[in-house]
């Protein structure tokens, strides 16, 4: 950018088109005696401030500003406001005049100044619903960038906490965070990270922080087993940095993601860590065992029900009695789809009918269903089971990963019995011990490699260790 305040103003208003954009306002103000502009997007200026800066804008001499070259010597002599900076070409200043900064620019002063006032409509910062603690803190992440670094700074007050700043997206021009603690996190990630981040061509991320995950850690289109882990909670972020994981925040998203992951990161929670180490050992017990029947409870039933000779006396009641309209395999796969397409209708279900839409989806077509012959009581209850089982994992892209192994398993035990559980056991491994984190560590580590102090972290909670 030139001195020519002329120049300046063509260049800008040929970018953000203030005529056309009501909410793009441009300013003419008269500082020091010298024609000046000022830019800002309505909604994000802080009122109160920029009232007392133009208060004192206004009285600057022609003296004083006499002796001003560039804009970086304003902002040190005459700029009060702390966050301001010099911005020297108009790529830079469009950029940040849309990411909400206001911009000045002065007659005769070469550059701009970007002022970073900016405020956003925020949420509060209430406890997530997806990741609640019944112990932990109570407060989650917003949409807002430097909300959601601020709140991990609150947690670690290590000087080697870093964040870098980086963007992403060739129009949507995200911002994005990396954030680790130097000297803990592997280097070999963050430099896999930074080179991910500077080669990504994407046209707009704005809706979707998939689409970020995507572009830092590509995986096969197939394979639905997930390379990063979501939170949406502050405490868990910081311990995994603490851990010595790379947290990436992303601006309008309420998660963080997690890296690197393995199958394993999958099966900890945060809970865990807010109840004694017994109790913690207990409740990631029973995850891992909630997480197993997931996925071979509903075959294992399918394979006793073609078999009914190996079910003892005492269990026979589960068999059905009379003629099946619809065999038990098929019934198995209706409900997975049922099951799904109520969890979906739930979501987009407003809160106030939520309670009525889960009564009519839960009692009254099951008993319907019942009713006509088309399903048996049986079926639904264990279906029933391993929806509610399911939720014992946080992670919806584990849970569906399960679902994609257990929908697999049924047909494969259909059709082979027994050997079907086996050959989709070997399945999910071989899937497993063929994906690689983004450090190049394999899914299924600490099984393998085997690692025995990490393996035995898989069950017990350890006691957390206090530094002398």
């Amino acid at each position: 950018m030139t001195n020519d305040i002329k120049q300046n103003i063509k260049e800008i208003d040929s970018r953000v088109r203030p005529d056309l954009n009501f909410d793009v306002i441009k300013r003419d103000i008269i500082i020091g005696g010298r024609r000046s502009a000022l830019y800002f997007i309505d909604g994000f200026m802080k009122d109160a401030v920029f009232e007392k800066l133009m208060e004192f804008l206004y009285k600057i001499t022609p003296e004083e500003l006499a002796v001003v070259p560039d804009m970086q010597t304003f902002a040190k002599s005459h700029m009060p406001y702390t966050e301001a900076d010099e911005a020297y070409d108009v790529e830079t200043v469009v950029t940040m005049l849309l990411s909400g900064p206001a911009v000045l620019i002065i007659d005769g002063i070469e550059n701009a100044l970007v002022i970073d006032s900016r405020t956003y409509p925020l949420r509060g910062i209430e406890e997530p619903q997806k990741d609640r603690s019944v112990r932990g803190a109570k407060d989650g992440f917003v949409e807002a960038l430097v909300m959601n670094t601020a709140l991990i700074r609150r947690r670690i007050r290590d000087p080697r906490l870093r964040m870098e700043y980086h963007q992403i997206g060739d129009s949507s021009k995200v911002d994005v965070v990396i954030s680790f603690i130097d000297g803990v996190a592997d280097e070999r990630v963050l430099k896999k990270l930074r080179e991910r981040i500077r080669k990504a061509k994407i046209s707009g991320i704005s809706m979707t922080q998939q689409a970020l995950n995507e572009a830092l850690v590509p995986s096969n289109f197939l394979n639905p087993l997930p390379k990063t882990k979501f939170s949406e909670r502050p405490d868990f972020a910081s311990a995994c940095l603490l851990e010595g994981k790379v947290i990436v925040v992303m601006d309008n998203s309420p998660g963080v993601m997690i890296l690197p992951v393995s199958f394993v990161d999958f099966l900890k929670e945060v809970d865990d860590y807010y109840f004694p180490p017994v109790t913690g050992t207990y409740v990631r017990i029973v995850r891992l065992i909630s997480t197993l029947l997931t996925v071979y409870l509903l075959p294992f039933v399918l394979y006793l029900y073609n078999n009914v000779s190996l079910l003892p006396e005492w269990l026979i009641f589960l068999v059905p009695e009379g003629e099946l309209a619809i065999p038990i395999f098929l019934q198995f796969l209706i409900l997975e789809f049922v099951v799904d397409a109520l969890r979906l209708a739930s979501v987009n279900t407003p809160d106030a009918l939520s309670n009525s839409i889960g009564i009519i989806g839960g009692l009254i077509l099951s008993e319907f269903a019942i009713s006509a012959g088309w399903f048996v009581p049986q079926t639904i209850l264990f279906a029933s089971f391993v929806a509610i089982a399911s939720f014992s994992q946080p992670s919806f892209e584990i849970s569906y990963s399960a679902k994609f192994l257990r929908t697999i398993m049924l047909v494969l035990v259909e059709f082979f019995g027994l050997l079907g559980i086996l050959i989709g056991t070997v399945f999910g491994i071989f899937v497993m011990a063929v994906s690689k984190t983004i450090s190049g560590r394999n899914y299924l580590y600490p099984i393998f490699p085997f690692n025995f102090k990490d393996f035995c972290k898989i069950f017990v909670r350890t006691k957390i260790k206090n530094e002398q």
